[in-house]
C-alpha cells in the first residue's frame, strides 16, 4: 500500500497549483478556522517553551504546535532542530564542548550541538535563547528550560480540565527518517504518550504534522488520529526525493495524499504567493483544490514583524518593527483556510473573530 502511494507520488510531478483568484470561500467543514500558536506564543517569549505554551493560551489559542526531537535516551522533547545552538545557551557551557559536532541532516551538513547526544537530564540544564534577537526582545533568555513533550501534555491537561472546548496539540515530528535511522524513531513515544493522555479516536484535539511522508503513512498504519502533510514553497519531502512538495499540490497529489492524511499545512506563500514587489498577489488554487480532495488547509507561518509582512501591510521601514498582521491574515481567511500558524496568537484570534463576526 505505502509504495503504491509514493509510486503515484512520482507520477504526479507535472502540475502544481495555478494562479486562480479564490476569494470569500468557506473552510471544509464551514467552522470558523483556528489559530495554532506556532511553537507557542513565540513572538513574545522564547520559542518552545512552557512560557511560551502558557501564554499562547492565554491569548486564545486553539492548539499549541511542539516540534518534537529526541534526546539520547529517547525522550520527545520540544525543539525547532535537533541542532540547539541557535535556541540554547548550549554553546556557552564549557561542560558540552566536546560535544560540538558535525552531521548530515536531510542531506545537508549541519555543524552544533544536537538533542540525540545529549540526555533528558543534560538537555534540562540548559536555558532557552530567543531565536531570533535582531527582530524580538531578549529579556526573557535563560529563564525557562527545555520542556519533555510529557510536560507540556501536562499542562494542557491542567488547563483543559473543566474546560467546554479544550485547547488541542499540534506535535511535528521532525527529521523522522533520520532519528530513525540512529535508532529513536519517533512514532512509538509519541502516539503511547498521546494515548496516555486520553488523545484517541479521529475527532481528538490533535493534529500530528510531518515535511516527511513516510512518517504519516507509518503513523497511520498504526493509528486514526487526524495527520498533516506539510510542504514548503520550493523542495519535496526529505524521504521522498522521487517527488516535490509542488507536485503534491496537483489535483492528483492531493487525491494522494488524502489516501494517509487530513489535511496539508503549506507555506503560505502556497496559498497567495507575493508579487515582484512584496504585495500579496492572487490566490492560487490550492485551497479550493485541496477541499475537493477532502483535505483541511493549514498554512504557515504569519508574523507581526515588518520583516515578514506582505509590503502593503508593513508598518514602516524598521524590519522589527510591527504592522498590520490582521489584515494579512484577513486575505488569508477569505481563500477558505481551515486554520493557521502564528507566532502572535493574539492578533490572529482577533483577525479570526473579526472574520467570524462578520
Amino acid at each position: 500500500m505505502i509504495r503504491w502511494m509514493l509510486a503515484l507520488l512520482a507520477l504526479t510531478l507535472l502540475a502544481g497549483c495555478s494562479a486562480d483568484p479564490v476569494t470569500a470561500q468557506s473552510t471544509l467543514d464551514g467552522q470558523p478556522p483556528f489559530v495554532i500558536a506556532h511553537r507557542g506564543a513565540s513572538g513574545e517569549r522564547p520559542e518552545h517553551t512552557i512560557a511560551a505554551y502558557r501564554l499562547a493560551i492565554e491569548q486564545g489559542a486553539d492548539f499549541i504546535e511542539p516540534d518534537l526531537v529526541l534526546t539520547k535516551d529517547g525522550v520527545l522533547v520540544a525543539r525547532h532542530e535537533n541542532e540547539i545552538s541557535e535556541t540554547t545557551d548550549v554553546a556557552d557551557r564549557p561542560e558540552f564542548a566536546d560535544r560540538k559536532a558535525t552531521k548530515t541532516i536531510d542531506g545537508s551538513k549541519v555543524t552544533g550541538w544536537f538533542t540525540e547526544d545529549f540526555t533528558l537530564a543534560e538537555l534540562k540544564s540548559l536555558r532557552a535563547r530567543e531565536r531570533l534577537p535582531k527582530l524580538r526582545s531578549t529579556e526573557y533568555d535563560g529563564q525557562f528550560d527545555i520542556p519533555a513533550f510529557e510536560e507540556i501534555l501536562t499542562l494542557l491537561a491542567e488547563i483543559n480540565r473543566g474546560r467546554d472546548k479544550p485547547v488541542g496539540v499540534y506535535p511535528e515530528t521532525k527529521h523522522p527518517s533520520y532519528f530513525t535511522s540512529i535508532g529513536l524513531p519517533h512514532e512509538a513515544p509519541l502516539l503511547a504518550l498521546l494515548d496516555r493522555f486520553g488523545y484517541r479516536g479521529r475527532k481528538a484535539p490533535v493534529y500530528i504534522q510531518s515535511f516527511e511522508v513516510r512518517n504519516l503513512m507509518d503513523l497511520r498504519a498504526k493509528s486514526d488520529l487526524p495527520l498533516i502533510q506539510l510542504m514548503d514553497s520550493e523542495g519535496g519531502p526529505p524521504d521522498t526525493p522521487e517527488t516535490s512538495y509542488a507536485a503534491m499540490t496537483s489535483p492528483a497529489g492531493l487525491k494522494t495524499i488524502a489516501a494517509y492524511a487530513d489535511g496539508i499545512g503549506p507555506n503560505k506563500a502556497m496559498v497567495i504567493p507575493r508579487g515582484a514587489l512584496g504585495s500579496l498577489a492572487e490566490p492560487t488554487s490550492l485551497v479550493r483544490d485541496a477541499h475537493a480532495a477532502g483535505l483541511k488547509v493549514h498554512p504557515w507561518t504569519f508574523r507581526r514583524e515588518n520583516y515578514f509582512l506582505p509590503l502593503g501591510d508593513k508598518g514602516g521601514v524598521n524590519p522589527a518593527g510591527h504592522g498590520d498582521l490582521g489584515a494579512e491574515i484577513a486575505a488569508y481567511l477569505r481563500t477558505g483556510v481551515d486554520g493557521l500558524f502564528s507566532d502572535n496568537p493574539r492578533e490572529a484570534v482577533a483577525a479570526v473573530a473579526e472574520k467570524s463576526a462578520r
